[in-house]
Parts: C-alpha cells; sequence; structure tokens
C-alpha cells in the first residue's frame, strides 16, 4: 500500500496578484524538492490540478481561488519529512499572509494499492468524511499522518 495525500486552501488573493508572488513563486520548487523526495510516488501534474481547480463543476467548484497538491508517497515518514524538514516547511510559514484566514492547510491521507493514481475528486471525498466522521485506520489529518511517521507503522495488507 502506499499513501495518497490531498491538501488545499483558499487563497487570499487570486493566482497571479502580487501580494501571493512569495507562495506562486516558490510552488514550483517546492514540487521539485518534493518530486526529488525520498519515498516520493507520484503528484498530479500542473495542468491536470489547474484544470481541476478552474473546473465549475468539479470538486472543487465550491472553494473558488483555492491551491492544492495530490500526490501519492511510499510512506507516512517519507511524506511528513518532506512537509516538515524541507522547503515546504518554511515556505508554509507565509500561509497566513496567502490564505485565508483559517481556510488553509487542509489535509487528507488515506491509503491506496501501489500503482494507483487517485483524483481530486476522491481527496474531497475523503476530506468530508474526515471532518464528518473524525479519523479512522484508512483515512485521516495531520496528527494520524505524524504519529504514523513517529512510529513508523504502515497499513495491514
Amino acid at each position: 500500500m502506499h499513501l495518497a495525500e490531498f491538501n488545499f486552501g483558499t487563497l487570499a488573493y487570486p493566482w497571479g496578484d502580487p501580494r501571493i508572488a512569495g507562495f506562486e513563486n516558490a510552488v514550483a520548487q517546492v514540487n521539485e524538492i518534493g518530486s526529488r523526495s525520498p519515498g516520493f510516488v507520484w503528484r498530479m501534474p500542473d495542468e491536470e490540478m489547474d484544470a481541476a481547480q478552474n473546473d465549475h463543476q468539479g470538486a472543487l467548484a465550491d472553494r473558488p481561488n483555492t491551491a492544492s497538491t495530490l500526490s501519492v508517497w511510499e510512506d507516512p515518514a517519507s511524506l511528513y519529512h518532506f512537509v516538515t524538514r524541507t522547503l515546504h516547511a518554511r515556505i508554509m510559514k507565509g500561509a497566513p499572509d496567502w490564505f485565508v484566514p483559517g481556510d488553509s492547510g487542509h489535509l487528507v491521507c488515506w491509503w491506496v494499492s501501489e500503482g494507483s493514481t487517485p483524483t481530486v475528486a476522491e481527496g474531497m471525498d475523503h476530506w468530508r468524511a474526515l471532518q464528518n466522521h473524525g479519523a479512522t485506520e484508512t483515512t485521516f489529518g495531520a496528527m494520524q499522518l505524524k504519529a504514523l511517521a513517529m512510529c513508523g507503522l504502515a497499513p495491514t495488507q
């Protein structure tokens, strides 16, 4: 099994606005670091993510001006290391300046079969399940990701 993650937030200003330039200018570099990180498997390509974020009838239709990432990792420790120990962590310290207050850093993780490429719709379904029912063994958020990463636990086959 591999670990899928979907994270998103609503930008305080439209893409291209100079007030979020620090975020926008860092996205490609952070994504490149992620793709070279140990344990990285796959990330939804930028053009597909852009299309999903701008699809007025898609999974993010009720969330205009969204910035999001959908990726797959070998294990929780790899994802957690990337999020907390690379440029990603330093860049996200600027989140209060770039995102709508209280609407950033939404993260959901779930187990997928090796070779799977999840969709944004699946990510939103898992996020809604997490919001409505709390963490489970198969769908969980940041606190559980940290615990799994620290313990080195993996899903049961």
